[in-house]
């Protein structure tokens, strides 16, 4: 396969490079440039060597054929000299010298009229000047070419005159040069924005493409490169300081191959398109790469017109909806043509930031509400309730931070397990159609307070639908890219800070997917919902902290930046146990959604265990209500034990 491979691809180059792109009125300015001198040095001037006209004809043709030879095969005139540099002039230079060498050696074997060594070399070097004078002065007036002054004036009419190109100005030479990987509808948009916008930072000097029908050619004057052709030697000639990456279907590895083979050359790196975590209706932008991009993890595909439809016309109560998970609800269920979408969040900031957004991009078309309450305030939940009667109800408020809720473990079962027995009873008794709970991979055998807390909303969820009206169903997860209070940007902010980045243990393995691939799939479990299911996402293979610590360092391009392992946080354990072993799951139409087996328990038993943990709270003490949490969730464990099994 390799050696295919290879075979195929040095067969391309073959096929591109026999295809130059020849400027022909420069070779035509060359030739009269050449006919000039020639008839000064030749004609003219007589010597002691003086020629007949057999002699001349001799010499024009023998002079002609080794300097225009080897300027063709030393590329000269596939160069675009308005943006050459030194290295351009350097090479016609060089093809001169060899074209020189060789025209004495054939003067001297071949039966011609012979002259001078000096003529000839004066010949070649008169020709020499003059082809330099013509660039220098065909850049100069591209340079300098204006319609301000005189001068400048005269210069863009003899541009325009000689070669047909406008004249450049003062703006484009202070922008920065720029080239684009990607000749399709996306890098030519681009590069046509660049162009047509007079106010824009950059101008752009190539595109670099693998589709052999457009390299060697030139789109709106911008010339098309293969990759093996866009060498370093090659930049640097068209003055290129940053790369843009304009594919947005480009396969991750080849990307990854590509972003650090121009990373490492020093070269600053952009990407056109639209941000990872993009809002419903935002457009495609030049910006800096994310971070998550950069770890150039293959994205999932989701989409199905049966969730689509499902949520058509629905009123949507989102809580937590100003959170990292719950805004992106927000963002894909607007794009579902909702009746209504309720935002319900205890963080005002949150909720307004996601409500602008989507107001800008949807204005009137959207009914967007927003409620600030807590889930954890019966009555207020009830007013929310009573005015709106949501159909569809998605629970995505909680505390989620594993560290601070060992030590708030009182606070934690208020906001998520009472918080979520308040939702289910209100819909209930307001007669909702669908319960939606977001869960998480740490409520598997939980080794700390938050986990545990999740696997108790699953049980009261899984309870609520063996007796309730509603259709329930919880969605379990593991950590999403660029979250609130994930681990990427914390290492974000160290790598940024210049380190060191922290790693509380290097065995340590999490599994991760993308905000937007975590929400369209959570909306799609639970369209999908009968009731009572417990859906588990696949998230795929599962990546050892270290290796992401040391990917973000690499890829960033800071050097020096430090990792330094600080040891395990409380109630945090080596792996989570989403782990999906498709022999003990039952499946669903989506390939990545499957069903826990899980037996319910009665709604008396779900009382009584909350009754516990209200007895326990009422203390105010953190380690009696965290002991009468490990006593209502027999798989809570510590996370010494857990942990001394794995090492």
């Amino acid at each position: 396969m390799n050696k295919t491979n290879e075979n195929n691809r040095e067969l391309k180059r073959t096929q591109q490079n026999s295809t130059p792109n020849i400027r022909w009125m420069l070779v035509g300015y060359d030739l009269i440039v050449y006919a000039v001198v020639a008839i000064i040095l030749l004609v003219i001037y007589g010597g002691m060597d003086k020629l007949s006209s057999t002699g001349i004809l001799q010499q024009v043709c023998l002079s002609a054929l080794c300097i225009f030879t080897a300027r063709l095969l030393g590329k000269i005139y596939g160069q675009v000299w308005r943006y050459g540099g030194i290295q351009c002039y350097i090479r016609l230079l060089f093809t001169d010298t060899i074209a020189f060498i060789v025209y004495l050696c054939l003067e001297l074997m071949l039966p011609v009229q012979k002259i001078t060594f000096a003529r000839m070399l004066s010949l070649a070097s008169l020709n020499l000047l003059g082809a330099l004078a013509l660039r220098m002065m065909y850049r100069y007036a591209y340079k300098c070419g204006n319609q301000k002054t005189v001068g400048g004036k005269i210069l863009s009419i003899l541009l325009r005159l000689f070669s047909g190109m406008e004249a450049g100005n003062e703006k484009e030479v202070q922008k920065i040069k720029v080239a684009i990987i990607g000749a399709g509808r996306v890098g030519v948009g681009l590069a046509e924005d660049l162009l047509n916008n007079s106010e824009a930072a950059y101008i752009p000097r190539g595109f670099i493409d693998v589709n052999k029908e457009k390299v060697g050619r030139e789109i709106h004057g911008i010339p098309v490169w293969s990759e093996d052709e866009a060498t370093f030697q090659k930049l640097g000639e068209f003055e290129v300081q940053e790369i843009i990456f304009a594919i947005p279907s480009m396969d991750a590895d080849k990307k990854k191959a590509l972003y650090e083979y121009y990373k490492n050359a020093g070269y600053k790196l952009k990407v056109y398109d639209y941000p990872t975590m993009y809002a419903a209706g935002g457009k495609r932008h030049l910006r800096e790469f994310d971070i998550e991009e950069l770890l150039f993890r293959k994205p999932l595909v989701v989409s199905d017109e049966r969730t689509n439809a499902y949520y058509k016309d629905k009123i949507v109560l989102i809580t937590g909806g100003g959170g990292s998970i719950g805004s992106e609800l927000c963002r894909q269920l607007a794009k579902m043509n909702p009746k209504k979408i309720i935002i319900l969040d205890i963080y005002e900031n949150g909720a307004y930031d996601v409500q602008q957004e989507l107001k800008i991009a949807y204005g009137n078309k959207l009914d967007l509400q927003i409620e600030i309450c807590s889930i954890t305030h019966r009555k207020a939940l009830e007013k929310v309730f009573e005015k709106y009667h949501p159909q569809i109800i998605i629970n995505a408020a909680a505390h989620k931070h594993v560290p601070l809720m060992e030590h708030n473990c009182v606070e934690a079962i208020y906001n998520n397990v009472f918080g979520t027995q308040n939702l289910v009873e209100l819909c209930e008794e307001f007669g909702a159609e669908r319960f939606m709970m977001v869960s998480t991979d740490k409520a598997v055998n939980p080794t700390n307070v938050m986990g545990a807390t999740k696997r108790m909303c699953e049980m009261i969820v899984q309870s609520a639908s063996t007796h309730g009206k509603v259709k329930y169903s919880a969605t379990r997860f593991g950590n999403v890219l660029g979250s609130a209070g994930s681990v990427i940007p914390l290492f974000k902010r160290q790598i940024a800070n210049g380190g060191p980045v922290t790693v509380t243990d290097k065995r340590i393995i999490r599994y991760f997917m993308t905000i937007p691939e975590a929400s369209q799939l959570v909306l799609q479990s639970g369209a999908i919902a009968n009731n009572g299911e417990l859906f588990v996402l696949d998230m795929g293979q599962p990546v050892k902290i270290m290796d992401l610590a040391e990917n973000m360092i690499r890829l960033s391009g800071v050097q020096g930046i430090e990792i330094i392992e600080t040891g395990l946080r409380p109630g945090e354990k080596l792996y989570e146990e989403l782990l999906v072993k498709t022999e003990e799951l039952d499946k669903t139409d989506n390939s990545m959604i499957f069903i826990e087996r899980d037996t319910a328990l009665s709604q008396e038993e779900i009382y009584q265990k909350i009754q516990v943990l209200k007895d326990a709270c009422d203390t105010g003490d953190n380690l009696i209500a965290k002991e009468a949490l490990r006593s209502v969730v027999p798989t809570f464990k510590r996370p010494e034990d857990v942990n001394k099994e794995i090492a």
